[in-house]
């Protein structure tokens, strides 16, 4: 399978068969025009959404016909498993933000775990719903997610083969976010990617636990 950062939250995903998923397309030029990744132009199969906010379920932009996955559900489509977890995009049960799902595709055997906003620790209860987890696509900007400290304990939690962060200040967002450098801060096995995506089977994922920090592909 081959993921793809796109940028911000939103990942590709391709099958061995080439099923292409899209994970929180987000609107190119949104909020005033400080959200500044260009659009997603990739006619997908399947979208997954975690919640209805302009930079994480903006489906109207994307092309052509697909099915769109945007409550929490367990469901196949061309072979490819679907588990979406009900969670919050804050830590007062949705009060401030609403809801959020947590999805975890399992693609050719490997299973991706997408955070979405997610807004406060896991319990055991959704620690045990999300399961196996072999990549771990996680916000780590903090405001309107989790920060640095608590994506760490979620990752200590749920033990990841590898993780991707995702949702950090960078020169495409103008949101108040921290930086992906105050989440690797005193973190060991960080591989620096000068690419946007990475191509692997469920044999070579690593033994060790690894954070792999992305270029996004539509950044530039």
């Amino acid at each position: 399978m081959i993921i793809q950062w796109l940028g911000h939250a939103s990942f590709l995903l391709i099958s061995n068969d080439g099923t292409k998923i899209i994970m929180d397309p987000y609107e190119a030029g949104a909020f005033g025009g400080t959200f500044k990744y260009r659009p997603i132009t990739i006619s997908p199969d399947i979208v997954t959404v975690s919640h209805h906010h302009a930079d994480h379920g903006y489906v109207e932009g994307l092309p052509n016909h697909f099915e769109v996955l945007n409550e929490p559900m367990n469901k196949v489509i061309k072979g490819i498993g679907f588990k979406g977890v009900g969670a919050y995009h804050d830590a007062e049960f949705g009060a401030s933000r609403g809801k959020n799902i947590i999805w975890v595709v399992t693609v050719n055997h490997v299973r991706v775990c997408h955070l979405g906003d997610l807004g406060h620790e896991l319990s055991p209860i959704e620690i045990e719903k999300v399961g196996e987890v072999d990549i771990l696509l996680a916000p780590v900007g903090g405001t309107y997610t989790l920060g640095p400290k608590e994506t760490t304990r979620v990752i200590d939690h749920l033990h990841p083969k590898i993780t991707i962060p995702m949702h950090f200040k960078n020169e495409h967002v103008g949101f108040p976010l921290l930086p992906v450098d105050d989440f690797l801060a005193g973190k060991t096995n960080v591989v620096h990617l000068d690419k946007s995506e990475l191509e692997l089977t469920k044999e070579q994922l690593p033994d060790q636990p690894q954070i792999i920090v992305m270029k996004p592909e539509l950044g530039g």
